[in-house]
């Protein structure tokens, strides 16, 4: 519920303010949802005893729920890396117009990301879970990735009040730094 919370928030706010780097938020967010409906399947599959198709256990389904969640966030990384460079080389222009909003939902979203990611590091500590410890590790990156989206609409904003244009194209770097972030938590 969480993630489907902050999708529709970030989705909106980024659709309205055209700032890149929140709806690469947004994405992340979209693929949270999908990973924790992974998760929550594969630990239920994984927690099965032993059968006669599968003598040892259901244990390796964790790990392939940790890889689907590493192949989808690194195709969405692609995705952002592609439209931040159309932006900063000008292939692609948008205006961003940050807003209270932009900043609410991003502080929200910090809030969000702790508590569950707080939740998740002591329930994989409690039932020796990779998945759950993959979770956890994934939610603590989306804190320092919303810090991150924070830092590129103060950027913009300060760009644009201060007459200097060049700090405008922090929206795409900071979209480019998410998915950087996304992705050192996915190799990692």
């Amino acid at each position: 519920v969480a993630s489907m919370v902050l999708v529709v928030m970030k989705a909106a706010v980024g659709y309205q303010t055209g700032s890149l780097c929140i709806l690469s938020e947004a994405l992340h967010s979209g693929l949270d949802l999908v990973a924790a409906v992974v998760t929550v399947v594969a630990v239920a599959l994984s927690s099965r005893p032993p059968d006669s198709d599968h003598h040892y256990g259901h244990g390796k389904v964790e790990n392939i729920s940790a890889l689907v969640e590493t192949l989808l966030l690194v195709g969405t990384c692609y995705w952002i890396i592609s439209e931040a460079l159309a932006r900063l080389t000008g292939a692609s222009t948008h205006t961003i117009e940050p807003s209270f909003w932009a900043y609410a939902v991003m502080v929200v979203s910090i809030a969000v990301d702790w508590t569950r990611s707080r939740a998740l590091h002591e329930a994989a500590a409690k039932y020796s879970s990779q998945a759950l410890e993959a979770d956890a590790i994934h939610f603590s990156s989306d804190i320092l990735s919303s810090g991150v989206v924070i830092v590129g609409l103060l950027a913009t904003q300060l760009g644009r009040a201060a007459d200097m244009p060049w700090l405008e194209a922090a929206d795409p770097v900071a979209a480019l730094l998410v998915a950087g972030v996304v992705l050192w938590v996915s190799f990692s």
